[in-house]
């Protein structure tokens, strides 16, 4: 697993995951933009986490701007999740990020959107 993946195809559209184990759990930090562009970066690295470990966290802190597609991985990686018994997290969301999740109703999904190992009940 690369410590670093990015996907150069835009230089205003990139997206950089960081990714470290943290205790039983795979810590990948996004930094950038989640877009149409960048999602499948997101979608491809991800998915293999959720299907070999039981705990995966997002942190967005440094996720800038996320799109309808940037939306859609999301989904996709929960259902994905849901699927392989994974705990997907979703941590550190920023105002527009929580936003976007929170008006299509699908902040309700991630049980844990607070700060990284904190549960907002």
């Amino acid at each position: 697993m690369a410590p670093m993946a990015t996907n150069p195809s835009n230089s205003g559209d990139t997206l950089s995951l960081h990714t470290e184990v943290a205790d039983a759990a795979i810590v990948v930090r996004c930094s950038g933009r989640l877009t149409i562009e960048t999602s499948p970066l997101l979608k491809t690295e991800v998915k293999a986490m959720i299907l070999s470990r039981p705990r995966v966290i997002l942190d967005l802190t440094d996720l800038s701007y996320m799109d309808s597609a940037g939306l859609g991985a999301l989904v996709g990686l929960y259902v994905t999740a849901k699927g392989a018994k994974c705990e997907l997290e979703l941590v550190n969301l920023g105002p527009r990020v929580r936003q976007l999740l929170s008006l299509t109703n699908v902040l309700s999904l991630f049980e844990d959107c607070g700060r990284y190992g904190t549960r907002i009940v």
